[in-house]
């Protein structure tokens, strides 16, 4: 950031008077995202996640302060307790990793410093195990991309596969170390801090994949990562209606 970190125009101090003006009864008020963990631009949103007394209405909303866009998370300790449950069963830990890692701009009755050991020990244990089912379901989806990806001439085909090869190689590899997952600019991000070692090689692959348009790198990383979580799947591979309906709605 080129503002002086003392200085009014600063992110964080844009944080806390949003949080004073806006939020003065709140429970807590916690700062999270690039601006708290040190990396934000200056085009950088703030994200901010408030908790409220029961009663209240637990949203999500975007706005505009001080010229800087906000994205709001408010909360009751009911409306938290369902967004935890629902990022623990979509197994990326948004709001786990938002009170974990966040600043507290503000608190009553240590209400930030109760939640952010709450969303440490969630984070710790980590989403849990994929069934079986499903796991068997991504590594033949893999296996299949992979072989798309061996096949494609046409170097849009070949990107359009790869991206399918990437998210599927990732959720195996994030199960296989019971590893939380991440979409967008947090998925690559998980990836490294999850296995650097197979993770980066993925990642690796899929760049000099996307630069230079050679698939080698890339899939021989995907192969590995498939290896890891069971080898590819061709024949044999059978599954019921209800069995795919629930792997897709997940």
């Amino acid at each position: 950031m080129s503002s002086d970190a003392d200085g009014p125009s600063h992110p964080i101090n844009q944080a806390r008077r949003l949080a004073a003006e806006c939020f003065p009864d709140a429970l807590s008020v916690i700062l999270a995202g690039s601006t708290a963990s040190g990396r934000a631009t200056v085009t950088s949103d703030l994200d901010i996640a408030v908790l409220i007394e029961d009663g209240g209405e637990t949203r999500r909303e975007t706005l505009r302060f001080e010229e800087r866009l906000v994205e709001l998370f408010v909360h009751t300790r009911a409306g938290l307790d369902e967004l935890f449950a629902a990022d623990t069963a979509s197994r990326r830990g948004v709001m786990q990793y938002m009170y974990a890692h966040g600043l507290v701009l503000s608190e009553r009755e240590e209400a930030a410093t109760h939640i952010k050991q709450h969303a440490e020990d969630a984070l710790h244990e980590g989403p849990g195990a994929l069934p079986p089912a499903a796991v068997e379901s991504q590594r033949y989806v893999l296996t299949d991309a992979l072989d798309d990806l061996a096949d494609a001439a046409d170097v849009v085909e070949r990107l359009a596969v790869a991206n399918v090869v990437l998210s599927t190689a990732a959720d195996l590899l994030f199960d296989h170390h019971r590893a939380w997952t991440g979409g967008g600019k947090w998925l690559p991000r998980r990836l490294l801090q999850a296995d650097p070692e197979h993770g980066g090689a993925l990642l690796d692959g899929y760049r000099h994949l996307c630069e230079n348009g050679e698939p080698e790198d890339f899939a021989d990383a995907a192969a590995e990562i498939l290896t890891l979580a069971g080898g590819p799947l061709r024949e044999g591979y059978a599954r019921t209606w209800r069995a795919a309906a629930e792997s897709a709605a997940r």
